[in-house]
């Protein structure tokens, strides 16, 4: 089994278009249900089960909702297609958000055709996303950052400008695997046990690494050479970063098994001036606008609409016929 830490003694460590969407309204059904071919009075009185059932899809003899935005129907065949970019906890969620999606997607259409907007797509665009670019360039206006709120930014967050920290360390691996409950259990006391014995004979950590580790750095001792963060796996780096120099006291635990870990060296980060960093800060208060602009324009395309079948923020959302 391998570690994912990719340790020799060079180096290593276990690490082994445009689609805003909107917050779905809270305690209201995702869609709107259809009406009935028969005439209301008709029809057969709902059982308690269907009263109960939630009311996502537009009718309960249809698997896709019937949607349509300024009279322009939502394909269910682009609904099916578009599901595999919204995993949910359900598939009733999941087609909520799809549907959602596409018609944000459709109204966008919809004002770059109404506006007459032809567009030459750059490298990497498709036409699509060229003409919704340069829609959102034409109608949002979005402040940009500029040196001052920049340097304010980073004057009140100076803690998140570090370089990272760099650890030079040892480690022994007791492999199992991740789903099995009994086996971890079981490579954990062998871990427990073979770490009393590294305390109690500090000097023997190569000899033990060779002769009871799975990653293959035990050929040099168990040396994964200068780790930075981001060559980990996520639940080993947190680990490893709080450790200090000399042995760990505990066992670390990753997916790949337990860790025995030794800090040969640790170098912490040191603080990084505003000019390398501007760049970086400028962006982010950019991105945070445009989340911002480009948001409260979809709002206003849904409340301008005419939207049927589906429950969107902003709208008035009328059963379709």
């Amino acid at each position: 089994m391998g570690c994912g830490c990719g340790g020799s003694g060079s180096g290593g460590g276990c690490g082994g278009g445009v689609r805003p969407e909107l917050e779905r309204p809270v305690e209201a059904p995702l869609f709107e249900e259809l009406p009935h071919e028969v005439a209301e009075q008709d029809a057969p009185a709902e059982s308690e089960a269907e009263q109960a059932a939630p009311l996502l899809i537009a009718s309960s003899e249809q698997e896709w909702p019937r949607v349509r935005v300024n009279g322009v129907e939502i394909a269910p065949q682009a609904i099916a297609q578009e599901l595999q970019y919204h995993p949910a906890d359900s598939r009733d969620e999941a087609v909520y958000l799809a549907t959602q999606a596409l018609v944000i997607r459709e109204l966008l259409q919809q004002r770059i055709a109404e506006l007459g907007l032809l567009v030459r797509a750059q490298a990497g665009e498709s036409e699509e996303e060229a003409a919704t670019r340069a829609l959102i360039e034409q109608e949002v206006q979005l402040p940009l950052a500029d040196d001052s709120a920049c340097r304010q930014f980073y004057d009140g967050n100076r803690q998140r400008f570090f370089s990272a920290p760099l650890l030079a360390a040892r480690h022994i691996l007791l492999a199992c695997p991740p789903d099995d409950a009994e086996e971890r259990s079981r490579v954990r006391e062998r871990a427990e046990a073979l770490l009393a014995q590294l305390k109690a004979e500090p000097g023997r950590f190569a000899e033990l690494a060779l002769r009871h580790s799975d990653c293959p750095s035990k050929e040099q001792g168990g040396a994964l050479g200068q780790i930075s963060k981001g060559q980990t796996v996520p639940e080993f780096e947190r680990q490893l970063f709080r450790q200090g120099e000399g042995l760990c006291a505990h066992p670390l635990e990753s997916r790949y098994g337990y860790h025995l870990v030794h800090v040969d060296q640790r170098i912490e980060g040191q603080q990084l001036p505003y000019e390398i960093v501007a760049g970086a800060i400028r962006a982010e208060l950019n991105g945070r606008v445009w989340q911002i602009g480009v948001g409260q324009y979809i709002k206003s395309l849904i409340g301008a609409a005419n939207i049927e079948g589906i429950l969107m923020p902003g709208a008035d959302t009328p059963l379709m016929n």
